[in-house]
């Protein structure tokens, strides 16, 4: 059984940076904090995961939502997916050949043995942290899963551009990237996201050395 690297691919970019608006009110009591990611060129940086923590520390009770990652023509999809500590996550196979999915991230390691279809359980992810997977029988299949505590994410689109909902309240907000050099080094900033604000963000990371 092959073993899949514990180090992410160095990330060629020397910063990121992150702009965040908290803009009006969408629910009551509620505002969107809208977050830009970009690389130092400008360019946007898509399928980077921004999530965003209570300043309090105080979290709604977790009702964790499924997620489904598929695996289409010898890939997963989508390579990069976040969820709530506590979600169930399905892997259907969508393939015409069996697949074999693993994992031996410490946030958790499972297997799922040689199938086709849909497995008969999902898998749950209960502990928060970085989950990398792969297929034993196909090298180029990888996938990332983050699993954070709070209920308030998102993921960047090809603008590399997200929205958190989130009820008014000062939160710590906070970027990933599967290619960051240093995945304990997250970049993040203070927000207070409230219906009559807005709120600007400039954060660089600098990558290992």
């Amino acid at each position: 059984m092959r073993t899949l690297s514990k180090k992410p691919a160095v990330m060629r970019f020397a910063s990121v940076f992150l702009a965040a608006f908290a803009l009006g009110a969408t629910l009551a009591h509620a505002s969107n904090v809208t977050v830009q990611v970009v690389d130092q060129s400008g360019a946007p940086v898509q399928d980077a995961v921004v999530y965003a923590v209570p300043a309090s520390g105080k979290l709604p009770a977790a009702k964790p939502t499924p997620a489904v990652i598929d695996q289409v023509k010898r890939h997963f999809v989508p390579m990069v997916s976040v969820v709530q500590t506590g979600a169930s996550v399905t892997f259907p196979n969508k393939d015409n050949i069996e697949h074999d999915v693993y994992s031996f991230s410490p946030a958790k390691r499972f297997e799922l043995n040689l199938y086709h279809g849909i497995p008969a359980n999902p898998v749950v992810f209960d502990k928060a942290g970085l989950v990398v997977m792969g297929c034993n029988i196909h090298d180029t299949m990888v996938a990332y899963l983050l699993i954070v505590d709070t209920p308030y994410f998102a993921k960047t689109d090809a603008k590399g551009a997200a929205t958190i909902s989130v009820p008014a309240d000062s939160y710590k907000v906070v970027a990933w990237h599967f290619r960051l050099s240093d995945p304990n080094a997250l970049p993040s900033q203070k927000v207070s996201a409230t219906a009559d604000s807005a709120t600007k963000l400039a954060l660089t990371l600098k990558p290992a050395e």
